[in-house]
Parts: structure tokens; C-alpha cells; sequence
């Protein structure tokens, strides 16, 4: 995705003021008046200009001024007013008008070319419609034209060279379109301007040397343009820039040494995504203003040198996926002591940059608000250095894939703010700190493919929100710690395997009810299997294997290659001198050919044997244990209760209307009792085209999901009703406090949703997605995300529901009998809309949907989104400094009514403000139109979680009264 800072229009703005001047004495204000009526003439939905009538003078309409002397129109200021139609040409006769804005309305149909006549026009904003065809060309006579905003639209074509004519020009947006052609080289032209954006269209071409002739330029936007070729020396020389985005193109070439001596008063810099090569200069170093920093994947080289000494507003530095690195030396990392002066910093990305010295002990002097911090796939050695746990404002620490050794410091117990730790794949050694288990936010921990010994430290069982867990390929020793076990919030992985644990395998196993992969095997566990594990329902993978020790016996003969011991890690068979053959990690001598036996010696058969038949026995187990656990059409499995259409009729009242309690389109829901249990029974309209394939979804996806975010399935029912019809249902648990679309939209003013609690309902469902596209093994899409699928209990946790269009990654999604169902309107992405097929991405764009649902309380399908305006344009625009505008008004009553008993301050006040920002930042990445600039959902909920650390962080008493 393009990202670029917000751009302002305040300097613009003042022409507006300026024109408010006296006007020509020439006459003709009754041709205003028909212009504007002929306007009016042309919006379908007058009632947004109700103003416009003939009580009032028109200069006193609602958006239009006039000057003070002839009454003669000299503003149009029609921004954001909800209009939809057509641009009249006839505007072109409001020969007065200098301001022009239009943005952020439902326009379409092409930017008719009266427009050219208005001469005195300096401000032309058109931005944010659903305009289509051409820029223009004769805009070009419009010679005093300052600023002039196309952005956001359906344009094609290529960029009038004309407009290079308008020599005042300051201001030139047109990114978001179709535009392709190329930046005409005599744009360099015009001299005057300040602001170019063109991000976001197909243009295509290399960057005009001519651009450098912009002398007084402060802002250049051409991500995602795809443009190819070098970057011009003469840009370099625009010593006023300040925001430089060159991202997601194929550019190629260096970058200038001198750039920071040339481009001093940088504070965005964005060259991420493209092929640039040789190093960074160290000249970057005189950018003593810039705060991002941004060049990750490209191919860029040598050793980093850069000293950020003097830039103390830097927040975001990200250099993955180049080539910088070092000799190998102590100094190799020297740059990380210039950090200490960041205060602000945030995010410091060095993921696969091939380093190859020591981590400086100064990483521990970095900014406490470092949230992010990745130094992962490098070939970083020696020891972690303790200051590391200075760094308390961590909830993202990546080190895997390096060459770290000696112990894990026990500091690491001071990062209480931390949720993701990558640890694995190194050298570590030494015990596992006991201190780790004060991390109670943390939700996946990686340790594996290590040297730990020691015990497992009781104290992971303090870790509550641990969701998945990775100790395994170490020399752990010991019993399995009971704490761990009573981790109900385990729920994607315990891997424990290739270790040298001991004793049994404890009862408390049963308590990991929703866990779904667990793997004890390769270890010297003893006992019996204990019968608690069956507790286990949710489990789709479980390994038991153990080690095989055939050590210091007498056994003789050809040691095989196959089976358990085609894994040297697998078995010992130390102290048997008359063994020979094997893998050659295991150096035994070579067996003497000359006999040509073939057969397997005894003991190998029977350890073959015994193995193949202890791993036959566990997956036989665990594969009864799931036929238990998986809805049955013929309700006949001991799990589920038997239930028959006459149960049911009497438990629903009849399916009476008074129970009903929700319909969609395949079916309706009744509120019913089952065995004094409050049930939510799903009855199919079986006649409705993809009923059936419907309820066979959902018991394909209730079969192989368990997550505690989803709505609970009690049994499933394929029977004949009274009159010998087909009938199916699915039974759930009763969700007590209805859909989310419920409280959004249907609740009373006095049962509105807080912040806190819609915050953490998007965690829920976030967290769900992110377990059925990444946790499960066969990866599930959702298909039909949207409020009305989400269900809240009683403590309002969300519960996604409703699988009946869910489908499994990797399946055929437009084989005979599925294709043409496709989600719901107005959350269903738009690939979807032209036949591509369904992925992971789609419910990314259902959720971003969903989410800016939840934050503005207004449906993706609400009237006023239409000709071009929809949920996410209207929530695009108000980034970032103006989210406060879109937000629930039920919220923003809220958050008001809460000042007064907690006497919020103006800090606290910011810091919700840039809560609510970020939140709609999400739902806007998640709902790009294009799937590749979607967030992933793993991401989606690491930030989720960042927001909700802020909001409690906050003064105490500020929510301390409010439900959570």
C-alpha cells in the first residue's frame, strides 16, 4: 500500500478569503442565478440544497458567496454536502467564481469542459467524486488556476500536457485515478508549483530530469505509478522538499551522496519497494527534521552509517530486506548508539538485512515508546544484551534467525507490554528465566530450535493470554509443568517436542479444550496416556512419537535408514559394538557387503514394528476423538445430544414468530430449550437456491474449527419434518445479548456501545479471522463477514457465526454447484463482483468494512453511499485530522458524557482521538480496493492490541467505571 502524509490545503484556502473582495462592475447577475439553477437542475437529490429556492437571494444559498459590491458569485463551497449527479456545464457561466469545490460528493459523468471559461478561477476541487473520461485539456485557459484537486476519481487517459500552461499553478492533485501516459516532461514548466501528487495511477514511463526545475516544491507523491528507469539527479537539487515518495515503482540506480547535504529539510522519505541499490548515504544523517524513514526491499548495500544523532522526531525507521551489512565486526551495528536521542521513536524494522556483529549493548537505550523492533533473519552473534528489557514499550520483539548464544536474560521479564516473541532459531542456552511468566499480554512465543536445558518454568502458567507456544528441538528436562496445562487460552499450539521432558503426561491436559495442535513427541515421557486428554475436542493434530533409546545393549547387525531411524535426532544407539551401517550422522562402521543380507536384524524389526504401532494406536485415537467431536447429519455420535423435528417444534413453540430471533438467506433463527438450555435453533429454507450447500458448509467448517471466538454448535439435525419434507437444522448456543448489528443500529440511544467494548469486539473477530486463515490446517475463508454474523454473550465477547458460505482455501471455488454466491452486498469485496476467486484477502476487506461500520456507525449500504462515495472513501478522507467528524455520534456522546465524572485532560483527550484515527486507519488499509494493498490479518491484530494498550494506559479513573 501507498502511504503518504495528509497534504494541506490551508494555504489554498486563503484565495477564498480574497476573493471576498468587490467585483466587476459589469452587470449580468441574473446569469449567476440561472447558472446556478441549472446546477440545481442537474443534482438528483435536491433536498441537499433545500436552501436553494426562491425565498432567499442566491447569494445567500447554503455554500455560495458572492462579492460585496455587484452581487456577483465569486465561491462555490459545496464540499461534502452528500450531492449526486452531474457537473452542469453551465457552471461555465459563473464567470465571476474564483473558488470551486466539489470535494467529496457522489459526481459522476465527465468534468465538462465549460469549466475553461471561468477565468478568474484560482482554487478548482473536484476531488473525491466518481468523475470518469478525460482531464480537460483546455483547463489550461483557466491562466490563473493555484491549485487544482482531481484526486480520487475514475479518470483515464494521460495528464493534459496543456496544463502546463497554467503557469500560477502551485497545487496539482490527481492521484487515484487511471492515468497513464507517463508525467509529461513540460510540466516542468510551471515553475510555481509547491504540491505534486500523481500516487496511485498506471502511468508508467520514467521520472522527467525536467521535474528539477521545480525549485520551490515541498511535497512530491509518485508511489505506485509504476515507473521505471533512475531517479533524476535533478530532483535531488529541490532543496525545499520535505515529503519524497517514491514507493512501490520499479526505480532503479543510486542514490546521490550528498542527498541529506542537498534535501536538508526532509521529514518523509519513502523509497520502499523498488530495485535502488548501493548504500545508504550517510548524508541522511543532516536530515536533523526527518521522522520517517522508510526503504525496506529494495537492494541496497554495504555497511549502514547513517547517524540519527540529530534527528529526535524520528518514529519510523524500516530497512528489511536489503543487503547492508558489515565485516562481521563490533561496530558492524555502531548506528543503533545514534538512536538514543529518538524519543519518538516507534517502529525500527531490520528484518533480513544480513548483519553480522554483536547487538550493541545500546539497544537498551532506545525510546521506552519502541513498540516494534525486528532484527530477525540476519546473522547477528553473541549474547542478547539485559538492557534489552529497558525497552518496556515493546509488544513486538522479532530476533529469529540469527546466530544469538548464551542465556536468555531474565530483564526480558520487564517487557510486560510485549505479545509476539521470536526467539527461535538461534544458539540460546542456559534455563528458560522464570521471569518470563510476568509477560501476561503475551499471545505466541517462539523458543524452539535452540540450546535450553533446564525445566519448563512453572511461571509460563501467569502467561493468561497465551494463545500459541513453541519450545520444542532444545534439551529441556524434566516433567511437563501442570501450570502450563491449565493455559485454557492455549489455543492454536503447544510444541513441546524433540526435548528430553520425563515423567507422564499430567490429567490437566483435559483443560486445553480449544488447543488445536499438540505435539509431546521425540521426548522420554513415560506412563500411561491419560484418559483427560479427551477433554482435548478441538484438537486436529496431536503427536505422541517418542524417542527411541536402543543405547548400551547387545543388539548386532545393519542399523536401517528408514522409519524412526531415518531422523538421527530420533533414537540412540550408543554402547552396541556390533552394530554397523545407518546414517552416517550416527558413524557406525560400514557393514561388510560380502554377505548380502538383506534382512532387517530383530531388533530393528521390532522396534519398526513397536513404532509403527504405537504411532497407528495415537492417530487412531485422536481420529476417534474427532468422529465424536464433528457435527453428524444422522445425530448418532455420543457427543452432540439426539434431537428430532418434534424436539425441536416443541422447543421453538412451533417455530413461532415470537421466538424468532433473526432470518438471512438461507434460513431463519428461533430462540428455543433443549434440556433447560437456552438454544439458538437455524432452520434452512431448504427451497432457496444454495440452501443445501449452505448446510453443508457449515458442518465442513464446524467440523475442523474450535476457537473460543466462535459461536458454540450444540448438534446438527437432517431429517423429515411431519409432512415428509426435507428439514435441516443447525442448533447453537443462545447468544443473550442478539448480533452487533443489533447494538449498532437497532439498540436504543441508552444501550450504546463504549469504546472499550467495540475496540475489543474487533480484537474477537480479528483474532478469528487470523486463526481460520493462518491457525488452521486447512485454512478457512469466511466468505459473509458482516455485523449481523457477529453474536455477543453475556460478558458481550463476540462470537463469529455463520458458516454457510465458508469455504477452504485451496477448493475450486467456482466449480457446478458454487459459484454465484459470493457474501453480501456492500461487505462482499469487489473482485468478488467480477467473478475472481475467493482468498483471505476478501474477508480482510469484510472486516476492514465491518470495522469502519463499528467506528461510524453508518452501514457500507446507507443512502448516502453512492455515485462513487462509499464507507471507505468517506472514511479515507477524514485521515487523519479529521476523524472526529466521521465518527458515531452515539460514541462521541459518549466519550463526552465520561468527562465529567473523570475530568478527562486535553493529553488524554489527544491520545483518544488518536485511538479513534488509528482504528479507522485499519478499517480504511483493510478495505483497499486492490487485494495485494490489504493488511494481513496478523497484523490487523497487532495493532488492534496496540490501540487497546494506549486506551488503558490512559489515566486511570478514565475508564475504570466502564464495562470491558
Amino acid at each position: 500500500m501507498n502511504t503518504r502524509q495528509p497534504i494541506s490545503f490551508s494555504c489554498f484556502v486563503i484565495f477564498l478569503i480574497a476573493a471576498s473582495i468587490s467585483a466587476s462592475i459589469d452587470g449580468g447577475n441574473e446569469t449567476d442565478y440561472q447558472a446556478l439553477l441549472k446546477f440545481k437542475s442537474m443534482i438528483r437529490n435536491e433536498e441537499a440544497l433545500s436552501s436553494w429556492n426562491a425565498s432567499f437571494h442566491f447569494c445567500e444559498w447554503s455554500g455560495v458567496s458572492c462579492g460585496k459590491l455587484h452581487r456577483r458569485v465569486i465561491a462555490l463551497q459545496l464540499s461534502s454536502k452528500g450531492l449526486e449527479g452531474s457537473l452542469s456545464p453551465h457552471v461555465g457561466n459563473l464567470s465571476f467564481l474564483r473558488y470551486f469545490s466539489l470535494f467529496h460528493n457522489s459526481f459522476q459523468g465527465t468534468i465538462p469542459h465549460e469549466i475553461a471559461r471561468l477565468s478568474r478561477l484560482h482554487y478548482l476541487s473536484l476531488g473525491y467524486n466518481n468523475f470518469s473520461g478525460v482531464i480537460p485539456a483546455n483547463l489550461s485557459a483557466s491562466s490563473n488556476l493555484v491549485a487544482l484537486d482531481l484526486s480520487d476519481n475514475e479518470l483515464v487517459g494521460s495528464i493534459p500536457k496543456e496544463i502546463s500552461f497554467l503557469s500560477k499553478l502551485k497545487y496539482l492533485s490527481v492521484d487515484d485515478n487511471n492515468l497513464t501516459g507517463g508525467i509529461p516532461r513540460v510540466l516542468g514548466n510551471i515553475t510555481s508549483m509547491d504540491v505534486f501528487v500523481v500516487a496511485e495511477n498506471p502511468l508508467g514511463g520514467s521520472i522527467p530530469d525536467t521535474l528539477g526545475h521545480w525549485n520551490s516544491l515541498t511535497q512530491l507523491y509518485l508511489g505506485a505509478c509504476n515507473l521505471s528507469g533512475t531517479i533524476p539527479h535533478s530532483i535531488f537539487n529541490l532543496s525545499l522538499l520535505t515529503n519524497f515518495s517514491l514507493s512501490e515503482n520499479q526505480l532503479t540506480g543510486s542514490l546521490p551522496s550528498a542527498l541529506g547535504t542537498t534535501l536538508p529539510h526532509l521529514t518523509y522519505l519513502q523509497l520502499w519497494g523498488n530495485q535502488l541499490t548501493g548504500t545508504l548515504p550517510p548524508s541522511i544523517s543532516n536530515c536533523s527534521k526527518l521522522d520517517f524513514l522508510e526503504v525496506h526491499l529494495n537492494n541496497f548495500s554495504g555497511k549502514l552509517e547513517i547517524d540519527f544523532a540529530e534527528m529526535k522526531d524520528m518514529y519510523f525507521i524500516s530497512f528489511g530486506g536489503n543487503n547492508i551489512y558489515g565485516s562481521g565486526g563490533a561496530d558492524d551495528m555502531k548506528f543503533i548508539d545514534t538512536l538514543k536521542n529518538c524519543s519518538r521513536l516507534d517502529t525500527l524494522d531490520l528484518f533480513s538485512c544480513t548483519f553480522q556483529g554483536p547487538l550493541p549493548a545500546s539497544i537498551g537505550n532506545l525510546s521506552d515508546r519502541l513498540s516494534y523492533l525486528s532484527l530477525g533473519e540476519n546473522r547477528i552473534h553473541g549474547n542478547l544484551p539485559p538492557g534489552i528489557g529497558n525497552l518496556i514499550g515493546l509488544t513486538n520483539l522479532g530476533l529469529e534467525n540469527n546466530q544469538f548464544t548464551g542465556k536468555i536474560p531474565s530483564t526480558i521479564g520487564k517487557l510486560q507490554n510485549l505479545q509476539m516473541a521470536s526467539l527461535h532459531y538461534n544458539q540460546f542456552s542456559g534455563p528458560i528465566p522464570d521471569a518470563i511468566g510476568n509477560l501476561s499480554l503475551l499471545t505466541k512465543l517462539w523458543l524452539n530450535s535452540n540450546k535450553l536445558e533446564r525445566h519448563i518454568p512453572s511461571s509460563l502458567g501467569n502467561c493468561r493470554n497465551l494463545l500459541e507456544l513453541h519450545l520444542d528441538d532444545n534439551q529441556l528436562s524434566g516433567g511437563i509443568p501442570r501450570q502450563l496445562l491449565q493455559l485454557t487460552s492455549l489455543t492454536i499450539t503447544l510444541n513441546l517436542s524433540q526435548n528430553n521432558l520425563v515423567g507422564s503426561l499430567p490429567t490437566e491436559i483435559g483443560n486445553l479444550k480449544m488447543l488445536t495442535c499438540l505435539d509431546l513427541s521425540n521426548n522420554n515421557l513415560s506412563g500411561n496416556i491419560p484418559s483427560s486428554i479427551g477433554g482435548c475436542t478441538s484438537l486436529v493434530f496431536l503427536s505422541l512419537k517418542e524417542y527411541a533409546n536402543l543405547s548400551f545393549n547387545d543388539f548386532q547387525g545393519n542399523v536401517p535408514v528408514i522409519g524412526v531411524f531415518a531422523n538421527a535426532s530420533a533414537f540412540s544407539v550408543l554402547g552396541n559394538n556390533r552394530l554397523c551401517g545407518g546414517l552416517a550422522e550416527i558413524r557406525l562402521p560400514k557393514c561388510n557387503t560380502k554377505k548380502h543380507n538383506k534382512k532387517l536384524p530383530l531388533f530393528a524389526i521390532l522396534i519398526l514394528t513397536a513404532s509403527t504401532l504405537f504411532t497407528i494406536l495415537c492417530f487412531a485415537y485422536v481420529w476417534c476423538k474427532k468422529r465424536k467431536s464433528q457435527p453428524s447429519q444422522s445425530s448418532r455420535d455420543e457427543r452432540f445430544m439426539k434431537v428430532s423435528y418434534g424436539q425441536l417444534l416443541k422447543a421453538t413453540n412451533g417455530f413461532s414468530q415470537a421466538n424468532l430471533i433473526g432470518e438471512g438467506g438461507f434460513g431463519s433463527v428461533y430462540k428455543g430449550v433443549l434440556d433447560d438450555t437456552v438454544v439458538a435453533v437455524k432452520v434452512l429454507r431448504l427451497q432457496n437456491r444454495g440452501a443445501h450447500r449452505s448446510f453443508t458448509a457449515e458442518c465442513q467448517a464446524w467440523r475442523s474449527i474450535r476457537h473460543r471466538n466462535l459461536v458454540k454448535i450444540i448438534t446438527s439435525c437432517s431429517s423429515l419434518d411431519f409432512h415428509g419434507n426435507d428439514f435441516k437444522v443447525l442448533v447453537y448456543e443462545f447468544m443473550p445479548n442478539g448480533s452487533l448489528h443489533d447494538w449498532l443500529h437497532s439498540s436504543p440511544s441508552t444501550s450504546r456501545l463504549n469504546l472499550f467494548q467495540r475496540i475489543n469486539i474487533l480484537m474477537d473477530i480479528a483474532s478469528t479471522i487470523d486463526y481460520l486463515h493462518n491457525h488452521c490446517l486447512s485454512p478457512i475463508i469466511h466468505c459473509d463477514l458482516k455485523p449481523s454474523n457477529i453474536l455477543l454473550d453475556d460478558d458481550m465477547v463476540a462470537h463469529v457465526g455463520d458458516f454457510g458460505l465458508a469455504r477452504f482455501l485451496g477448493t475450486n471455488p467456482n466449480k457446478k454447484g458454487t459459484s454465484g454466491i459470493r457474501g453480501t452486498i456492500g461487505y462482499a469485496p469487489p473482485e468478488y463482483g467480477v467473478g475472481s476467486e475467493m482468498t483471505s484477502s476478501g474477508d480482510v476487506y469484510s472486516f476492514g468494512i465491518l470495522l469502519l461500520e463499528v467506528m461510524t456507525g453508518k452501514r457500507p449500504t446507507d443512502d448516502i453511499f453512492n455515485e462513487g462515495l462509499s464507507l471507505h472513501k468517506f472514511a479515507h478522507m477524514a485521515l487523519p485530522d479529521h476523524v472526529i467528524d466521521v465518527i458515531d455520534d452515539d460514541l462521541l456522546n459518549f466519550l463526552q458524557e465520561d468527562t465529567i465524572p473523570t475530568q478527562r485532560t486535553t493529553a488524554n483527550a489527544k491520545k483518544i482521538e488518536e485511538c479513534l484515527s488509528s482504528t479507522v486507519k485499519l478499517g480504511v488499509s483493510c478495505s483497499m480496493e486492490s487485494p495485494q494493498q490489504r493488511m494481513h490479518i496478523a497484523n490487523v491484530v497487532h495493532e488492534l492490541q496496540k490501540i487497546l494498550d494506549t486506551l488503558q494506559n490512559i489515566h486511570g479513573s478514565m475508564f475504570s467505571h466502564l464495562p470491558k
